[in-house]
């Protein structure tokens, strides 16, 4: 299950419905700013 901290919670909520989607579905756990860009630079990578 993905865990998104509330120091990271605004910048999520940005973000789009499907990206959004995506990131929860990788069951990441997201504490700063810098866990997300990472989740973000894979799901690019992937791409």
């Amino acid at each position: 299950m993905s865990y998104i901290s509330p120091a990271v919670r605004p910048k999520f909520e940005e973000l789009s419905i499907n990206l959004k989607n995506q990131i929860l579905e990788r069951d990441v756990q997201l504490y700063t700013i810098h866990d997300l860009i990472q989740v973000l630079q894979d799901i690019v990578d992937e791409g």
